[in-house]
């Protein structure tokens, strides 16, 4: 069996330069701490180390409710068939009537790290400020569980979701899924198994730097090499991980990378956005482009100098702030 590396030691690869860094963001990535910089490339071995990073970045659940505006219930739900329960999140405003739209989180963590708990704080700020019910579903990781274990416990919480709409108050038609990275990616895997099995009409995706892609074709894909977040080697892990010996050859399901998908119509309107400067731009830029040559409507921007996930480590950041006005207009014109 040919692996991954093999693989893209006898591909030619286009040649590119890499982008320059923001200023800002340059300075922000380089006064982080060392053992967060270390996270940079990501081995097998890190794994672990990779897990407790991100487990210690989890809100505090008491700032969620955000002084008794939202209420947050943790639940186990059904699973796919004959596989373990999801523990979700679910954030509900306290005001007023719905019933409301919903926002379904899927978290990122390179298929390999996070849960449910991920970007909270951001699920609670949309549910005060929105009026939307936010639900976060925690799905089985690799290598542990490989595909399909993380998509078909994506689509099963979107399911849960869909039933349960009169008891959550959620208006069905107004369902969007969210995700950011490995969570983009899901969410894109999620949207194409919602159309495929006529399961719950999703209305629109956000997918912020989207993981979507395991072929490492493209020169983002080759562009970084022990520097910012989620380089090249970091990809190579969290896909191997995902999809063991078959990452990068023939016959990747779509459902595993959606990039593999031919046909994108049909899909729900998305908004894509993501850096300049990161492993995952060539081919989020050519998901929105093929998804707009499908009939799909979408929204797509990409942030001059950012590095994966700049919008969540250095929100404070002028370009940080510009990504996220422009995903929540987006999301308040869609919704609300």
């Amino acid at each position: 069996m040919i692996t991954t590396a093999e693989q893209e030691s006898t591909m030619t690869i286009p040649r590119s330069t890499r982008p320059p860094f923001d200023p800002e963001l340059g300075a922000i990535l380089a006064s982080l701490p060392a053992e967060i910089q270390d996270l940079a490339s990501i081995g097998p071995k890190d794994i672990p180390a990779f897990r407790a990073a991100n487990a210690a970045r989890r809100p505090d659940p008491a700032a969620l409710v955000r002084g008794g505006a939202v209420a947050v219930t943790e639940r186990l739900i059904p699973g796919p068939p004959g596989a373990p329960e999801l523990p979700v999140l679910i954030l509900r405003p306290t005001r007023g009537p719905g019933p409301w739209p919903a926002v379904y989180h899927v978290h990122g963590g390179g298929m390999i790290s996070g849960d449910q708990w991920e970007q909270a704080d951001t699920l609670a700020e949309w549910v005060d400020l929105l009026g939307v019910v936010g639900v976060a579903v925690g799905y089985r990781l690799a290598p542990e569980h490989p595909h399909p274990a993380p998509v078909e416990d994506c689509y099963a919480g979107l399911e849960w979701l869909a039933r349960n709409a009169a008891e959550l108050d959620v208006d069905p038609t107004r369902l969007l899924i969210w995700g950011s990275s490995a969570g983009g990616g899901l969410a894109a895997a999620t949207a194409l198994l919602a159309r495929d099995r006529g399961g719950p009409a999703l209305a629109h995706q956000i997918l912020q730097c989207p993981m979507l892609d395991d072929r490492a074709q493209t020169p983002s894909s080759h562009e970084l090499d022990r520097e910012g977040f989620w380089d090249r080697n970091s990809n190579r892990t969290g896909w191997t991980s995902l999809l063991g010996p078959a990452a990068g050859g023939p016959g990747v399901s779509p459902y595993g990378a959606p990039a593999r998908a031919e046909d994108l119509r049909g899909l729900p309107s998305a908004f894509i956005d993501v850096g300049q400067v990161e492993t995952f731009r060539d081919e989020a830029l050519s998901y929105a482009a093929r998804l707009s040559r499908a009939g799909v409507p979408v929204e797509l921007h990409m942030w001059p100098g950012a590095w994966h996930g700049f919008a969540v480590a250095a929100p404070q950041a002028a370009v940080s702030q510009l990504a996220i006005a422009a995903r929540n207009a987006y999301l308040q014109r869609v919704l609300c």
